[in-house]
């Protein structure tokens, strides 16, 4: 069995925000595998289900972003789950606007919900999908307000987008593993449009 766990922020504040593209994963996947997010406990929203012939549990942490730690590791333990089958679905802000990205482990590089679960399962050896989500064109705009600035228009399209694409990454690591996820996903390149960059899925529907 996988825990598969997206990282947000609760409430309806920030449903439309980058910060929140982990939640929008699992809310996702949930809807395409007939998996109910209707359990709560453990600090957490979730629902366990199959993606494919894999047993998962789907979670959305009910902590804040920089305390996901506790409500992963109240999983994990509930479950008897070892990092190792832990899978973390976050944003990147180093990453173009949906360009997506697997690892298998490593460092939390500055993202606060990767820091709080490493420092509360003792291990950094859970899988992450990585969903790009740029950083801000304006120069004075501190990102951690960027990450939190809530989409509007054709912006809240784009996150459709880019959460179907990354739901599509999650279900090939699950059912094929990480390597395969890396083979499919990482081969896309950055394309500018107008000034920011999106990969060649978005980009052509710009077009």
């Amino acid at each position: 069995m996988k825990l598969i766990v997206g990282l947000g922020n609760p409430g309806r504040n920030y449903r439309w925000t980058r910060h929140n593209m982990g939640y929008g994963l699992v809310e996702r996947l949930a809807k395409q595998h007939g998996i109910k997010l209707s359990q709560r406990g453990l600090k957490s929203v979730y629902g366990r289900g199959k993606i494919g012939k894999v047993a998962v549990i789907l979670a959305k942490p009910l902590t804040y972003m920089n305390l996901s730690g506790d409500a992963v590791s109240r999983l994990l333990r509930f479950f008897q789950i070892q990092p190792e089958d832990l899978v973390v679905l976050q944003d990147d802000l180093d990453l173009a606007w949906g360009q997506i990205r697997i690892r298998v482990k490593g460092g939390h590089g500055g993202h606060k919900g990767i820091k709080s679960i490493a420092e509360a399962i003792g291990s950094d050896s859970f899988q992450r999908v990585k969903v790009g989500i740029g950083r801000p064109l304006e120069r004075n705009l501190d990102p951690a307000d960027y990450v939190l600035d809530p989409l509007v228009g054709q912006e809240k399209k784009e996150f459709q987008e880019v959460v179907e694409k990354g739901a599509q990454a999650v279900e090939i690591l699950v059912a094929e593993g990480p390597q395969e996820a890396m083979k499919r996903f990482h081969k896309d390149s950055e394309l500018r449009v107008g000034n920011r960059y999106l990969p060649p899925f978005l980009a052509s529907s710009q077009s």
